[in-house]
């Protein structure tokens, strides 16, 4: 018999070592860039998960730019990709929008937002036409002067008041909930002082648990993070069904308002696509801006110097007033030049969008190299950011060099919002409500 097992193991020996060469010299119609395939299945999607502890590039990208350039081949989760830190290859990625390249999400966004079938970006070009045109009546600029920035000063001094009679908070789950009370009234009509259930508890488990490895058992961040989109979904859906039940329902006030408007009259707007559109939306908003406004406290304790500036511009701003307790106007939120300044350095710093991602639609040609077909590219905006040619000492917190930095340079090195077609519609709503925070924190608190 064991002359049998020992074919067999000779077999499986054979057939293992033949796959990791497999794994690790991936077939491609010329050459591809340098890099590492890294452990079968997994790839090197750990190291890359490890959090950064630094204001410079994640360690992962940082280490395989210096030992094999700015353009590198890898694997996350069991898919190829292609990272670039190279700016002229990602502007021309960006410009391929629809003809080389297409939307692409990590497989553990695919998997928690349902981008599947009819609900994938990528599916026909005017489904992010429509999502993109919603959100921007939604969050716009327009909705922003005439609605929005009032609700947001709102929930910003209402949150604050809260946290100041508390001896210590844990900052980034405040602030995390503090954005989502105000996302998930405007994203689904939730009512956070008369709700029976704090939903903004499961959207934190949600936006803290979904930049996790993909293994979906009890006991896993990732598990946890299914559980609260589970949970996520019911609350949404019973909002959307009690809005289509009501024959008197008005809408145009939140998405799901547009949800009932809009149900069915095209094949992707199905109630499954505007549950999962509402929870893509609630991470981003979230998010980002609860990333940027914790980074500032730390910012903001190692350079005093700068909140005394805010503080300057603030207290002439309501010394303007005729009435010190009005709420903040549109005019006084668009002379904040140095608040903007603030904004635009954490933004910088806290790369609030590290990376951007497409897939390759044909094979892609590029200084000798090729990106195959069906690879995943990851577009790192945030080394632009870091450039020292744009941003001397660009590690330095610095607010003031903004003053120096025109509106072209400004477009073509700060691309924190994406770039391309697909840029956030909720660029503006971030800026605002980053701005309106720091207003009422600077002139109420000390």
């Amino acid at each position: 018999m064991w002359p049998i097992g020992l074919c067999g193991v000779a077999l499986a020996t054979i057939f293992i070592t033949h796959w990791i060469y497999k794994w690790r010299n991936p077939k491609c119609n010329g050459v591809l860039p340098p890099g590492s395939m890294g452990i079968p299945l997994i790839g090197e999607t750990l190291e890359l998960l490890i959090p950064s502890r630094s204001l410079d590039l994640h360690p992962f990208i940082k280490k395989r730019i210096k030992k094999y350039g700015p353009v590198f081949r890898t694997n996350l989760v069991g898919r190829p990709v292609i990272i670039t830190a190279d700016p002229q290859l990602n502007n021309y990625i960006f410009q391929q929008e629809g003809k080389l390249v297409e939307l692409w999400y990590m497989d553990t966004f695919e998997k928690v937002f349902g981008l599947e079938g009819e609900a994938r970006p990528n599916a026909v070009g005017h489904i992010h036409k429509y999502v993109r045109g919603v959100y921007l009546g939604l969050f716009g600029v327009e909705s922003l002067r005439t609605k929005l920035l009032s609700e947001i000063e709102q929930t910003v001094r209402t949150n604050l008041h809260t946290w100041s009679t508390k001896g210590t908070i844990d900052t980034k789950k405040s602030v995390a909930s503090m954005v989502a009370i105000f996302a998930a009234k405007c994203q689904f009509g939730y009512d956070f002082e008369n709700s029976a259930d704090d939903v903004t508890e499961t959207i934190y488990g949600f936006v803290h648990s979904l930049m996790s490895f993909p293994l979906n058992i009890p006991g896993t961040r990732f598990h946890k993070c299914m559980k609260d989109k589970e949970k996520l979904q019911q609350v949404i859906r019973a909002k959307l069904k009690e809005k289509l039940s009501n024959p008197n329902h008005q809408g145009g006030t939140d998405f799901l308002d547009h949800a009932v408007k809009d149900l069915n009259t095209d094949f992707f707007l199905t109630e499954d696509f505007f549950v999962y559109a509402t929870i893509g939306a609630l991470f981003a908003t979230v998010e980002s801006i609860s990333t940027a406004i914790t980074l500032s406290f730390k910012l903001f304790a190692e350079h005093p110097w700068v909140v005394e500036d805010l503080v300057a511009e603030h207290e002439a701003i309501l010394k303007r007033r005729e009435n010190k307790d009005s709420p903040l106007t549109w005019d006084e939120y668009k002379s904040m030049t140095v608040t903007m300044h603030v904004v635009n350095e954490v933004i910088r710093l806290g790369n609030v969008l590290p990376g951007i991602f497409r897939k390759a639609l044909k094979d892609i040609q590029y200084n000798g190299y090729t990106i195959p077909a069906g690879w995943a590219i990851m577009a790192v905006t945030c080394t632009l950011q870091l450039n020292p040619k744009i941003f001397k000492d660009p590690l330095a917190f610095n607010p003031r060099r903004w003053k120096d930095i025109d509106a072209e340079t400004a477009s073509k090195n700060f691309m924190p919002f994406g770039g391309g077609q697909r840029q956030c519609a909720g660029a503006e709503l971030a800026k605002a409500f980053f701005a309106t925070f720091l207003h009422v924190l600077v002139t109420e608190y000390r």
